[in-house]
């Protein structure tokens, strides 16, 4: 299989993007793939910069035995249009802004993470404003959309 690059996107950083990164960091590991897949996370905003993901973030996937307290917020910047092959959106809006600032060679690979990733054109939701028990949904949503990512990265790798 050939190394692929994974960028994951939402607003700030500090909630759904982190996580992304750290399941599927997780199953990669898992999977005997971690060196084929190198994995980041980084928001259209930048008011989180250096920041580490909300603390129901980092409890959330602390249950399911991930640790991502480590990880720091940052803004997409111009390099990650070339350094990365596949950077995902967690919603429409940071698709919609994802697209507008990249240069248009690259847009190709960037996609809505749930379309590319399971074919449902779903945005993950932002738990930022809600409880607890958002941040349960948001995983259980990552989680099932990191797999299907994945066995989808697997295979068209290995075409």
């Amino acid at each position: 299989m050939k190394h692929i690059a994974v960028l994951f996107v939402c607003m700030g950083n500090i909630c759904r993007s982190p996580l992304a990164e750290g399941v599927l960091t997780h199953l990669a590991h898992d999977e005997g793939m971690s060196r084929q897949i190198t994995v980041d996370s980084a928001g259209t905003g930048s008011w989180h910069a250096g920041d580490a993901p909300d603390p129901r973030s980092i409890d959330v996937a602390r249950q399911h035995g991930i640790d991502i307290s480590r990880q720091r917020a940052r803004q997409v910047k111009p390099a990650d249009f070339e350094t990365f092959d596949l950077i995902l959106a967690m919603d429409e809006d940071n698709l919609a802004r994802l697209l507008q600032s990249s240069p248009e060679r690259h847009r190709h690979k960037i996609h809505l993470f749930m379309a590319y990733a399971a074919g449902r054109r779903d945005n993950v939701p932002d738990p930022y404003y809600g409880a607890e028990d958002g941040f349960l949904g948001v995983y259980n949503m990552l989680l099932a959309g990191c797999r299907s990512l994945l066995e989808k990265i697997e295979l068209d790798r290995a075409s």
